[in-house]
């Protein structure tokens, strides 16, 4: 009797092993035909800020390069509102087949998260990172027509007459938004925050001067600055930027140990199967590598990077630690 129920025990087993291995392999052949058909349709890359700023750049150029690459259409939908989280949101709840993407920033996967009371999604669990795409230095820019032409003039013109000087941004929580907190909290300054819905919208009134000054990506300003209609005073960068290179960074004109540059990557939904994020992942860094794509990039103020899906997820997380800082520090919060 022991004997024969030691039998039923090990043929009970056995079954079970037998449809767990039929289940992985089933799972296993479901997801190597979803990557060989991959993609067979277009693809969409959501930029959760408007058209015209720099996440939105470097989404049509990364897009260009992986329509050709992957021989389907890839659409670029913005989607802006909440410092990005709008945007990023979407994609943390959109279906993980690698038909939607997002472009995120530093401030969707790394301020935000210690900015804004509650988050719709988590920066980390509700993500697959596929690929870093490029690190951007802000300037500290402002129309021809505003007195200050340094750093330290404007620091001087804010303390004479504490808030009334006033900064725009492309909306509370960006990295753009943050330059400016870190400048204040350095230079123990008081400004004016002026949120806009996006880099776009903003740089009309900078241009005219209803706002006084802006720390911008780079590649959104560097059109301005070369054609007269805005002036730079400063970079956020730790080093000069070669597409700027008369250009002080703000450490050098007078706030030793500042320094906030943004960063720009490719995500997809958690759950993506790994094929599709390796591969896009792959495609990116391919396309980042070509040199047109790096003097095009370069020209525009960016520096393209590139990177593992591995690598991606671990400054991800390193990012979203050194703003917490920054962000508590300053006492920075949302409008």
């Amino acid at each position: 009797m022991v004997h024969l129920r030691g039998s039923t025990h090990s043929c009970s087993t056995t079954t079970t092993r037998v449809r767990r291995l039929f289940v992985a392999a089933t799972a296993l052949a479901l997801s190597a035909v979803a990557f060989a058909q991959y993609p067979n349709k277009p693809i969409k890359i959501v930029v959760p800020f408007t058209p015209g700023g720099t996440t939105d750049i470097l989404a049509r150029a990364v897009g260009g390069e992986l329509q050709k690459s992957l021989g389907q259409p890839v659409v670029i939908e913005n989607r802006a509102g909440a410092g990005g989280n709008i945007g990023a949101d979407a994609v943390a709840k959109a279906p993980a087949d690698g038909y939607t993407l997002l472009m995120g920033t530093v401030g969707t996967h790394g301020i935000n998260v210690t900015l804004y009371p509650k988050m719709p999604y988590d920066a980390v669990k509700d993500f697959a990172p596929v690929s870093l795409v490029a690190s951007v230095p802000n300037v500290l820019v402002a129309a021809p027509s505003f007195p200050a032409n340094t750093v330290k003039e404007v620091i001087d013109a804010a303390k004479k007459e504490p808030g009334k000087l006033t900064f725009a941004s492309s909306g509370s929580g960006t990295s753009i938004h943050l330059s400016a907190e870190l400048f204040k909290m350095l230079s123990q300054t008081q400004l004016t925050h002026v949120p806009y819905k996006g880099s776009a919208a903003a740089l009309p009134d900078l241009m005219s001067g209803q706002v006084n000054i802006m720390f911008d990506n780079a590649p959104a300003v560097i059109p301005q600055i070369r054609g007269g209609k805005l002036k730079a005073m400063a970079v956020t960068s730790a080093t000069r930027s070669p597409a700027l290179p008369n250009v002080p960074t703000v450490a050098e004109a007078g706030l030793p140990g500042f320094e906030a540059s943004s960063w720009f990557g490719v995500l997809a939904p958690a759950g993506t199967p790994k094929d599709i994020v390796d591969r896009l992942s792959r495609e990116i860094a391919k396309a980042l590598a070509a040199p047109e794509m790096k003097e095009r990039l370069a020209n525009q103020g960016a520096d393209a990077v590139g990177s593992t899906p591995e690598q991606f997820s671990a400054h991800i997380k390193a990012e979203i630690d050194k703003w917490a800082k920054v962000v508590k520090a300053s006492g920075a919060k949302v409008d």
